[in-house]
């Protein structure tokens, strides 16, 4: 990605248990990244050196970071102009938010909607693009969806595939998930290759390019 350049300082937000963190430290040597989770069990898991906090209380100094990085967080951030607040102030000036998310207009890029139809109003609960961008005060820079293999077959996906785990499928019935599920287990008996999903990336820039 040519946001995380050498020499430049990353906020993960949001950062779970890690999976950016240790990526960014492979993909991205000469990068910098600070990682801040407001959940202690998932600091705790990470095994790495992690900051409470969270989007709207963001445990570092003013400008202090080139980017703020958000993987699948924005949709649980409760107050998007309190967030937007404390971005801009950790952020050095030109600096840039980019969101790897879900957004409420875009479903076509999720695989599993193939199979489990009804998930799709579980975005109802997801901000739409221009939501986000507002809501944070920041402009749109470049929004692309992004593709990765979420899967290594079919077979994989029906065998890892849980209603308890998964954001979207929570909103099934019972009856709803194993209907999908049966439908899954019937195309991966005759369906090879690799699952490929694609999550939006969206880069958004501070009004005016301050």
């Amino acid at each position: 990605m040519p946001y995380f350049l050498p020499g430049r300082s990353v906020l993960d937000l949001g950062a779970g248990t890690g999976l950016f963190v240790r990526a960014f430290a492979e993909w991205f040597p000469s990068v910098s990244v600070v990682a801040v989770e407001p959940s202690a069990d998932m600091r705790a898991a990470s095994g790495l050196p992690m900051l409470a906090g969270d989007a709207c209380s963001v445990p570092l100094p003013d400008a202090s970071v080139d980017v703020v990085w958000m993987s699948t967080v924005v949709h649980h951030v409760p107050d998007l102009a309190a967030a937007g607040v404390e971005l801009r102030r950790v952020l050095r000036p030109g600096g840039l938010v980019v969101l790897r998310s879900l957004f409420r207009e875009r479903p076509d890029g999720i695989g599993l909607f193939r199979f489990f139809p009804e998930a799709v109003r579980a975005l109802a609960s997801f901000p739409s693009v221009a939501e986000v961008a507002a809501g944070l005060g920041f402009g749109v820079e470049r929004l692309e969806a992004v593709p990765q293999v979420t899967a290594s077959s079919l077979a994989e996906k029906a065998s890892s595939v849980r209603w308890e785990a998964d954001t979207l499928l929570r909103s099934l019935s019972s009856e709803e998930f194993s209907a999908g599920l049966a439908r899954l287990r019937e195309a991966a008996a005759v369906e090879s290759g690799p699952v490929i999903d694609h999550l939006d990336l969206l880069v958004l820039k501070t009004v005016g390019g301050v």
